[in-house]
């Protein structure tokens, strides 16, 4: 964990910033290229214009999931520190639901498909999550519960990890969930080898299911939220409500859809 890179006189250079910054451009470039190779013409220009709306709207979201679903009880004895994004707390299901909430407006408004560009930016989403929870453990700011064993992670001393469960081995949970995100991806690339091809709307429903359910049980490994009903944390029922909702989107998908998915071979 190195929350810093250096200061700029009294400017620091925070590794959650910048580390948060090459996420999102990683995963906009992986977007960029499918739009170009796998998408209609103009689908790249679209996306040019959706990456800020995008970008403002994750943060919105991801803040507000943050502050007021997972960690009220300490933003509302510390108002000041919710502007202060910087110092992390992006919970990344809320940036997901702001950045969808924009994508939806924008293409609504241009009489776009939502599925079609949901599967481009699919493989950029899976992406950008993976290296963004490399942010959070750079800054620390998220953390497993106690191992119980010789083995797991052992915070520095100025970390709120460290403070709270002090000299114990903790799960790497959020590590994990990094790794989680590359390996649903190459899986996603290896389904979408299938000959006769998916529907239009497949990738984007695959990551809401696949993902959440991993997400749902990598999350009885944190140790850094709140818990409430049957020891469910806020990430644990968004999880739950996101899985089920691309259940239902599945079925619309497979029902519905007449049309092949963009990232398939036969495009």
């Amino acid at each position: 964990m190195h929350s810093y890179w250096f200061h700029i006189g009294a400017f620091p250079v925070r590794s959650y910033s910048t580390v948060f910054a090459l996420a999102f451009l990683l995963g906009l470039g992986i977007t960029l290229y499918y739009a170009k190779t796998k998408g209609n013409p103009g689908d790249a220009e679209h996306w040019w214009s959706l990456a800020p709306l995008c970008l403002v709207g994750g943060i919105l979201g991801a803040r507000f999931w943050q502050v007021f679903f997972f960690d009220w009880g300490y933003y509302s004895q510390y108002p000041g520190q919710i502007i202060q994004v910087w110092h992390g707390g992006l919970s990344i299901q809320g940036g997901i639901v702001g950045a969808l909430i924009a994508s939806i407006i924008y293409l609504w408004r241009k009489k776009l498909s939502f599925f079609h560009f949901a599967d481009i930016g699919t493989p950029g989403i899976l992406l950008g999550q993976s290296i963004g929870r490399d942010a959070d453990f750079m800054n620390g700011s998220a953390y497993g519960a106690p191992t119980h064993q010789n083995f797991g992670i052992l915070f520095p001393s100025d970390t709120l990890a460290r403070q709270q469960y002090g000299n114990q081995p903790l799960w790497p949970a959020v590590m994990w969930e990094a790794q989680v995100d590359i390996v649903l991806m190459a899986l996603l690339f290896v389904l979408l080898q299938r000959k006769n091809g998916w529907p239009r709307g497949f990738a984007f429903v695959y990551y809401l299911i696949v993902y959440n359910i991993c997400r749902f049980f990598l999350e009885m490994l944190r140790g850094d939220s709140p818990r409430g009903v049957f020891g469910w944390d806020a990430a644990q029922w968004t999880a739950l409500a996101s899985a089920l909702v691309g259940v239902l989107l599945a079925i619309w998908v497979f029902w519905k859809s007449d049309r092949k998915t963009p990232l398939g071979i036969d495009n």
